[in-house]
């Protein structure tokens, strides 16, 4: 048995990784952080459990990576829906709707994402942070800040406050009152966006719709074919 090449382990090792990184956003999802193990996201992912420390340090890193990756892709996946739209205050509700429309969705992800940041390790920087960083950046600016150094991180910290209020247990704020608040902030109208009880013109938005693979790229890189054949177990290869 020949060995295997270098691109098809990295694809290998590619494809492995995200289906952690979906297995972590949905089992933390249903049993929250604490109740999942490693080895319960190893197991949803149907790889062995030492891969996961191969490719993170801790569950706390792999959890983060997770929801930073699923939340910049639903903000992404808000900007750039049909019909497309290069209007910077129409942008920047999309956003507010998407990251907001999180926190009402999938509720314990984002309490527990929320939670996890207030710990000992905090925030960890990761790649899926830094895109989301873009994506908040270039909506910011889209929406014509004179400082988005400075306007920046106030979005990110009232979104963050946002979702905190809508998750707060015992005493949660409606998103439709979180959202007029940060729509008044922004100078927004309030049929921009996705408004409360309506839904993109493409679906994107439904609630209802539970299937995170869009969003992880589990299967062959585009314009990059998996050779085939007979390969040991995956991840044997570093």
């Amino acid at each position: 048995m020949s060995p295997r090449s270098a691109s098809v382990n990295e694809e290998l090792r590619r494809r492995s990784k995200e289906r952690l990184l979906q297995a972590a956003v949905e089992v933390v999802g249903e049993r929250g952080y604490e109740a999942t193990t490693l080895g319960d996201i190893a197991d949803r992912a149907g790889t062995a459990r030492g891969l996961v420390s191969y490719y993170f340090p801790g569950k706390r890193t792999l959890v983060q990576s997770a929801v930073h990756r699923l939340m910049h892709r639903t903000l992404e996946e808000a900007l750039e829906r049909e019909p497309r739209t290069e209007d910077g205050r129409e942008r920047m509700a999309r956003a507010i709707d998407a990251i907001l429309g999180l926190a009402r969705d999938r509720p314990v992800l984002m309490r527990q994402h929320m939670a996890g940041l207030l710990q000992a390790e905090g925030f960890v920087p990761c790649p899926e942070q830094r895109r989301l960083a873009e994506l908040l950046s270039d909506t910011v600016a889209r929406h014509g800040s004179p400082d988005v150094g400075t306007d920046y991180p106030m979005l990110r910290a009232l979104l963050m406050g946002a979702v905190f209020a809508a998750l707060m247990p015992g005493a949660p704020m409606e998103v439709p009152v979180l959202r007029a608040e940060l729509f008044k902030r922004y100078r927004l109208d309030w049929e921009m966006g996705v408004p409360p009880g309506t839904e993109a013109p493409d679906g994107t938005r439904d609630p209802g719709r539970t299937d995170l693979s869009r969003f992880f790229a589990t299967g062959p890189a585009p314009g990059r074919p998996v050779q085939h054949g007979r390969r040991g177990p995956e991840g044997q290869s570093k």
